[in-house]
């Protein structure tokens, strides 16, 4: 197993429980879990690294449980109890320093040190629908969700948010216009944070301006975005929705640059390379796709067998191939990891259609038989 987990450059969270690695340099996908215990409150929440040499993968689950998968051995090393059902769902994960930081949709973000059983709580407030790091200032998260503004948090000083967004204005009507915060980041040699919301618009904030109201607001289709996630090269931001849109946004004048084709269900995963023009994205079509940035082609597609959640993608080029390993077979999963509807879905005869359109034919006085030429004596 551990051959075939450093091959893998595409990391996967399925609805099943199961951590998918794909290596697309080998054009191979594989399932790392125990099938022998998989339930549905193991479904995979949210994914990050563990470290900045990226060895571990930190996988969280609806259970509430943290699980540290080693991609040099090939196996899960450790696992550690850090909520319950109660609070809800993670919405985010990150690791500091000495620290892992934890958030779930009831706002609760921990903040648990290493080797030590005291943690530091902050109240995000409810309905968190993401939490973010800041890969910079790592001791920097970002939270937001439903009627929950944008809000950011120093870990080393988590009384209250160092930032704090305020709502836009009203709108021709004189309504207030609801907030609805579903995923953001932040843009990097800059204070600025660009999030996406359920009511598919497109915000950049400034916190070093003494403005709290976004600087700059862009509109993307009709249906709620889902993800976001910043492109190596500056000044955009590509988002996904829950129709299975993708679009690339300028990011200085709040135009749709292009748009992602080829997806068939609601995204819920998107990253972007680091250094790369590439996005990776997945959803509900149970599909990982590599699109490029640059032709907005569409460069690699997996199909993985199971709706996924979450996608994580390595730092290294995904289609460079690897020191040579021994020979590699794909993972099956078992079958009562599938949806259960398809085990409820009615069988259809082939012969019985087959003659019920034969009857319908005949009752309308149509011959279904073919016609015989008639042979003409010269």
């Amino acid at each position: 197993m551990a051959d075939k987990s450093q091959a893998c450059s595409v990391w996967l969270g399925s609805e099943t429980g199961i951590l998918k690695g794909v290596s697309l340099a080998k054009k191979h996908a594989f399932n790392f879990c125990e099938m022998s215990t998989l339930s549905r409150d193991q479904e995979v929440c949210v994914l990050c690294w563990g470290d900045a040499q990226e060895s571990e993968v930190l996988v969280g689950s609806v259970n509430g449980t943290v699980k540290t998968f080693s991609t040099e051995k090939g196996i899960f090393t450790e696992s550690k109890q850090c909520g319950d059902s109660t609070q809800g769902r993670f919405t985010g994960l990150a690791v500091t320093d000495s620290a892992l930081v934890t958030c779930v949709e009831s706002g609760l973000v921990k903040v648990w040190k290493e080797g030590s059983s005291d943690t530091v709580e902050i109240n995000a407030g409810s309905s968190v629908c993401r939490m973010r790091q800041n890969s910079v200032k790592r001791h920097h998260v970002a939270t937001g969700g439903k009627e929950n503004p944008l809000k950011v948090w120093d870990l080393e000083r988590p009384d209250t948010p160092v930032f704090t967004a305020k709502n836009v204005r009203n709108d021709w009507l004189d309504l207030r216009v609801p907030e609805w915060v579903r995923d953001m980041a932040f843009i990097p040699d800059s204070d600025k944070i660009v999030t996406c919301t359920g009511h598919h618009q497109v915000r950049v904030y400034d916190p070093a301006s003494p403005q709290r109201r976004p600087v700059l607001e862009a509109q993307f289709g009709e249906y709620p975005l889902t993800a976001l996630s910043l492109p190596a090269g500056p000044g955009s931001v590509v988002v996904g929705n829950t129709q299975g849109q993708i679009a690339i946004l300028d990011l200085r004048k709040g135009l749709v640059r292009g748009c992602l084709k080829g997806l068939a269900g609601g995204v819920r995963g998107l990253q972007c390379h680091p250094s790369l023009p590439l996005v990776a994205s997945c959803g509900l079509d149970r599909f990982l796709r590599v699109h490029s940035l640059e032709d907005r082609k569409l460069q690699h597609k997996v199909y993985l067998k199971s709706r996924l959640n979450c996608v994580l993608l390595s730092s290294r080029d995904p289609e460079a191939c690897p020191a040579a390993t021994e020979k590699e077979e794909e993972v099956k999963e078992e079958e009562h990891c599938g949806d259960e509807v398809w085990d409820t879905m009615e069988t259809v005869m082939e012969g019985t259609r087959k003659r019920r359109v034969e009857q319908t034919a005949g009752k309308g006085g149509k011959k279904t038989g073919t016609k015989k030429k008639k042979m003409v004596k010269k």
